[in-house]
């Protein structure tokens, strides 16, 4: 990207003015090397974003940020429902709080050792995974329901985990404002047999070494010490998510211009908040996220299991649970007034700074875990949110390391095989029900993580906590 379009405001701020249709400026996150490697769309699309009725400060673009469906993935931008403000399926996306959650294992990476291979196994076939993935778990018509409103809640009462997970977990375990009755039959048909599946594409579940701490004090409050094993696990909503988006963008685009909206990308498609399509989209999202909730609560009930029969007496405690591709309602400080603002994060993480009322008490002083993953061999990162980010982007930061390259140009070029065995060289083990997938997801095929998280703490966004090494992985 040409960086000659932006007004560098310092060393990882890029500034766009706005011009022509754009109510507001954007803001792209990101070193020089970042954004000049960024395609063009993500200009683009963030810009865009800018037009959309009701925006508040700016259109923001995170470090990891990459083409995607209206929205740039890693996109952040607010609204407000007073001003005419817009609620967009593509300014969420398809996999609807696809997030990740992290647990400790209580083990150090040195006693996975000798059993690396057999925890591999026994993951890899507790845990189903890849496209169409199914599970052991059938939900009839009125269980639907009930795990539509309830989330993660829903799940410890069917004895999936344990109740204290749900003070760890975001919004406590269960969005509220879900609306069942929004959600399609296509939609629950979909997601009727996948509950605690991962799904395909950069979803995984992993177990990793704590390589290195660089916050003493923070990590000392998330419990994370050098040599430390984890488990990362990073779904979403699956095929009731996708459905959801689908249907929903559908209907935004032909009614937007019974609003007055006029769309800049169709892909883009909104409705006003307070209109009856946007009030029902809302209530259909936050469905979505208690079944993503309520997915990433199973397959930690599974994991636990797992390791229970590999590491008898093993006990995995929840760190924290976060969503990606969400937007809800919250209070930001923004034009010199606290206002109710609907906060878009699409590929972006929440990031809530030390104090907030939010968090749970054995963190507030921290702030908000923010968990970013890798790319299937390469490190994961947990970074903690900070004050400053309240400002720089309503308490938002990136979310993993971005796409470099789309999935057709990875099969291209390398083969699932080769980069299995090249993974096994470098301690790494692999598990996943696709070769193919698993060239899709090429290490290569991603951004610098590591440049990626340095922009973010540069910028304020978050503090870099932990770096995680993949010691094992289950890959859809």
């Amino acid at each position: 990207m040409d960086i000659n379009l932006f007004k560098q405001r310092d060393e990882n701020t890029w500034e766009i003015p706005a011009t022509g249709e754009m109510r507001v400026p954007a803001i792209i996150y990101a070193d020089r090397a970042l954004i000049e490697a960024m395609d063009d769309k993500v200009y683009q699309q963030v810009t865009n974003v800018a037009t959309l009725p009701g925006i508040v400060d700016y259109a923001y673009a995170m470090p990891d940020a990459h083409w995607g469906y209206g929205f740039p993935i890693g996109g952040v931008a607010a609204f407000d429902p007073d001003e005419g403000g817009v609620v967009s399926a593509g300014g969420v996306g398809f996999d609807i709080s696809c997030g990740v959650r992290c647990l400790h294992t209580g083990l150090g990476a040195d006693d996975i050792g000798l059993s690396r291979e057999a925890l591999a196994d026994e993951l890899f076939r507790r845990v189903p995974a890849g496209v169409g993935s199914t599970g052991r778990i059938h939900l009839n018509p009125a269980e639907m329901d009930d795990m539509l409103g309830g989330g993660a809640q829903w799940a410890v009462k069917q004895g999936y985990g344990l109740p204290e997970d749900l003070e760890r977990t975001e919004e406590r375990g269960c969005m509220q404002g879900a609306d069942p009755v929004q959600v399609s039959e296509k939609a629950r048909h979909r997601q009727r047999n996948e509950m605690g599946t991962l799904g395909s594409g950069n979803h995984y579940l992993e177990v990793q070494c704590v390589e290195q701490v660089y916050d003493e004090r923070i990590a000392k409050a998330f419990n994370l010490h050098q040599g430390d094993a984890v488990v990362s696990i990073h779904c979403g909503s699956r095929g009731l998510g996708h459905q959801i988006g689908t249907e929903f963008l559908r209907l935004m685009a032909t009614s937007a211009s019974q609003h007055g909206i006029v769309l800049p990308d169709r892909e883009l498609a909104c409705a006003p908040i307070k209109s009856e399509i946007g009030q029902s989209y809302l209530g259909a999202m936050r469905s979505a996220i208690n079944c993503a909730l309520a997915n990433r609560q199973i397959i930690t009930h599974l994991t636990r299991q797992v390791f229970n029969a590999v590491f008898p007496g093993t006990e995995l405690h929840l760190l924290y649970d976060v969503s990606h591709n969400t937007c809800k309602l919250e209070s930001h400080s923004t034009q010199g007034e606290t206002r109710k603002l609907y906060v878009h994060r699409k590929g972006a993480t929440r990031a809530f700074g030390p104090g907030h009322a939010e968090l749970p008490a054995a963190l507030r002083d921290a702030g908000q875990p923010v968990l970013i993953g890798g790319s299937m061999g390469t490190c994961s990162y947990i970074l903690a949110g900070t004050s400053e980010s309240e400002r720089r982007a309503f308490s938002s930061a990136c979310h993993g390391a971005g796409r470099a390259m789309s999935r057709r140009q990875a099969k291209r070029q390398w083969r699932g095989r080769q980069i299995v065995d090249e993974l096994k060289r470098q301690g790494i083990t692999i598990r996943s029900p696709s070769l193919r997938g698993v060239a899709e997801e090429a290490p290569l095929a991603y951004k610098d993580v590591s440049a990626v998280v340095d922009a973010a703490d540069h910028a304020g966004l978050a503090r870099k906590v932990a770096r995680l090494r993949p010691l094992v992985c289950v890959k859809g």
